[in-house]
């Protein structure tokens, strides 16, 4: 890559590559150490982890995100997104040098669960 993707650009074919359910082009968007957080669940640290990451999610339940708005601000890229299921999250995405070195998403888990049709988790347990 010659010219690095500025953060509005890599959102973009980060969704892109999301709706191909292509874990290594998404992995290819992050640092060697990178981090992605999703509130929901503890943080993922390192590309190769963050690979894998992607395609646990992708046998687990069939993602689709529909770009609402994204926003670009400096070094950050923001995602606000919807699925066909009517779930609601968004995204933050620390990006230096054209890649990822730091995402955090905002999303209801129990609704995930619940539309994807996967177990719920047992009561007085964290979900």
């Amino acid at each position: 890559m010659s010219t690095a993707m500025q953060p509005r650009q890599l959102v973009r074919a980060w969704v892109e590559a999301f709706n191909r359910a292509d874990a290594d082009a998404l992995a290819a968007f992050y640092t060697e150490d990178a981090v992605n957080h999703q509130v929901a669940e503890l943080p993922v640290q390192g590309r190769a982890a963050i690979r894998q990451m992607f395609i646990d999610g992708f046998a687990s339940a069939n993602m689709v995100c529909i770009p609402e708005n994204i926003f670009a601000d400096g070094e950050w890229g923001m995602l606000e997104w919807r699925d066909p299921l009517g779930l609601r999250g968004c995204g933050f995405f620390h990006v230096l040098a054209g890649q990822i070195v730091f995402q955090r998403g905002y999303w209801d888990k129990l609704s995930f669960l619940r539309v994807q049709g996967l177990p719920l988790p047992e009561p007085g347990r964290d979900i």
